[in-house]
């Protein structure tokens, strides 16, 4: 079996420093790391190569004596103690002294430095954090007085943090960090959600969706989406809190002699108004419970209608006698 030589791995070399080496295997483990390379032997093979070479120069003793004794540097202590013993020491070749590897042995690392690498290059969440809730998130949405009267449904597409598609929110991954997620769990997202808007929101309103937010590190619940509430004006109601305000136009025949007029409602449908004679214009109907729904109460506000009096244009000769004759029994 051919030696290997741990500073040819790490493309250094004999004179490297800690500093030298420990930069040489951020930039190959960033490279060969399994979470990079999913499903891919000879990355994984390359990476525990490199892992293992590593292990060893980092280490100041072990790499002394690997320099001395090459691969076979794990029994440099046994040798040495036989030699002092005066006793020859059988279970190794030295052929490979001074300048190979440690070829053949099952790599681990007992220093632990390992784990703090790939700490600092896949993310400083060990495989025990703590699950954390998502972060709350917030989305401004316009709508319509119509559809702040009845409630509705939009769907949203926006950038949040969702699970991490390569560790499934873990954040772990072969017992080390994520290297996609740098260990959070999360990944920067655009997602496409539908969202229930409630009957009776306002101007300024913030409606809670649970669970509709960031998504949790470590497996933690997502958090929450506040949308931020704007209902645009709308040209025929005006709205004060709960209540709604709308001008009726009434044919002044209407207004003087009484009948009926249709009040018109956001939600499309239209009201029957009572006109009792003689109705002066600017006059207030108060339609009660007929306004905007109250949001997470019972009950709506009220419809308030006002009149404004239409008079007649283009009138006829015979309708012109009429308002003479008029003027006449009623002389101001």
């Amino acid at each position: 079996m051919v030696a290997k030589d741990y500073y040819k791995i790490l493309g250094i070399s004999r004179t490297a420093s800690e500093k030298d080496i420990k930069q040489a295997f951020r930039k190959l483990a960033r490279k060969y790391h399994p979470d990079v390379n999913p499903n891919n032997k000879e990355a994984e093979a390359k990476f525990k190569e490199i892992s293992e070479a590593y292990d060893v120069l980092h280490d100041s003793q072990k790499r002394k004596k690997y320099d001395q004794f090459g691969e076979n540097w794990q029994y440099a202590d046994q040798f040495t103690q036989s030699r002092q013993q005066g006793a020859p020491f059988e279970g190794f070749d030295f052929g490979g002294m001074g300048g190979g590897g440690a070829g053949g042995f099952q790599f681990r690392s007992e220093t632990g430095d390992l784990g703090g690498i790939f700490e600092e290059l896949f993310g400083r969440h060990s495989r025990r954090a703590r699950p954390q809730k998502g972060q709350n998130l917030e989305h401004p949405l316009e709508i319509t007085l119509e559809e702040a009267y009845s409630g509705t449904s939009r769907i949203l597409s926006m950038e949040a943090e969702g699970p991490c598609p390569a560790c499934n929110g873990t954040g772990i991954t072969n017992n080390t960090a994520c290297s996609l997620c740098q260990g959070r769990g999360t990944t920067p997202q655009v997602k496409r959600i539908e969202v229930k808007v409630p009957a009776g929101v306002k101007t300024g309103s913030r409606v809670r969706l649970a669970g509709k937010g960031g998504a949790g590190f470590a497996g933690g619940p997502a958090g929450d989406l506040f949308l931020a509430i704007k209902v645009k004006p709308h040209p025929v109601f005006e709205r004060k809190d709960d209540n709604l305000y709308v001008t009726i136009e009434v044919p002044l025949a209407t207004a003087i002699l009484g009948g009926e007029a249709k009040v018109p409602t956001p939600g499309g449908k239209e009201l029957a108004l009572k006109i009792p004679p003689e109705t002066q214009n600017g006059r207030n109907f108060k339609l009660a419970g007929r306004g905007m729904p109250r949001l997470g109460k019972s009950g709506s506000g009220d419809l308030f209608a006002q009149v404004k009096v239409v008079l007649p244009t283009r009138l006829s000769s015979e309708e012109k006698a009429l308002f003479e004759n008029l003027k006449r029994l009623r002389p101001e």
